[in-house]
């Protein structure tokens, strides 16, 4: 009985942090938005392009920027350094949450180069929807 029962837990246990790693690795790309029901203050990753012409830089480490699609774009605040590969019309997966006033606030700010420097999945990701830009070994 207590062997099944610790057998159920370490199964139920298992699945809990498998579907929590697959709903951490999904990203929704600015175009989804306006399908997807996020809500403000809920912590979501935003993936696809830095818009180009679209960076500013604020008072101390502030930058603001838009994340594309090509379809839409999203207004993106973050406050810290960012990672040198971050660019003009490079992939970009970015962690936080909308504001009330559904500008993107973000807390941590990935930047792809290729598939060597990115995760399977948000490579993978980025390519199925269309935004995957090569960078001929850049």
């Amino acid at each position: 009985m207590i062997i099944g029962g610790l057998a159920f837990l370490g199964a139920a246990t298992g699945l809990t942090f498998y579907a929590l790693g697959q709903k951490a690795s999904y990203f929704y790309m600015p175009a989804e938005l306006t399908t997807a029901s996020v809500q403000p203050g809920q912590r979501i990753r935003l993936g696809g392009l830095v818009e180009k012409g679209s960076i500013t830089r604020g008072h101390g480490a502030t930058v603001a920027f838009s994340v594309t699609d090509t379809q839409k774009s999203v207004k993106v605040t973050y406050i810290g350094i960012l990672p040198d590969l971050f660019r003009e019309e490079q992939g970009v997966i970015t962690e936080g949450s909308f504001n009330p006033d559904g500008v993107f606030v973000a807390d941590s700010v990935l930047a792809k180069h290729d598939e060597r420097y990115m995760p399977k999945d948000v490579a993978d990701g980025l390519k199925a929807k269309g935004v995957w830009q090569e960078s001929n070994g850049e």
